[in-house]
């Protein structure tokens, strides 16, 4: 092989890497339930986690942290009261 298309093979890898990793972080983002449906605790939480996300009670309404992309969601917790 010649040095240009070397060079050819290694942009194409990295071009099919970046697609795939694009595409799989849609998917997980995509088919994820946000932590705010999916765990609501009683009002004397300020502050909550899943292990991946987390979320407060602001006075604009409730906000979230977004997760990893390797992220496994855990036990919900409530961190500040």
């Amino acid at each position: 092989m010649h040095p240009q298309n070397d060079a050819i093979a290694v942009i194409l890898a990295i071009l099919i890497a970046l697609v795939a990793t694009t595409l799989a972080t849609l998917a997980g983002v995509m088919g994820d339930v946000p932590t705010t449906q999916r765990f609501t605790p009683d009002q004397t939480c300020a502050e909550w986690t899943d292990g991946c996300v987390v979320c407060s009670r602001t006075p604009q309404g409730l906000a979230c942290s977004t997760p990893g992309i390797a992220c496994q969601r855990g036990q919900e917790s409530c961190l500040r009261r």
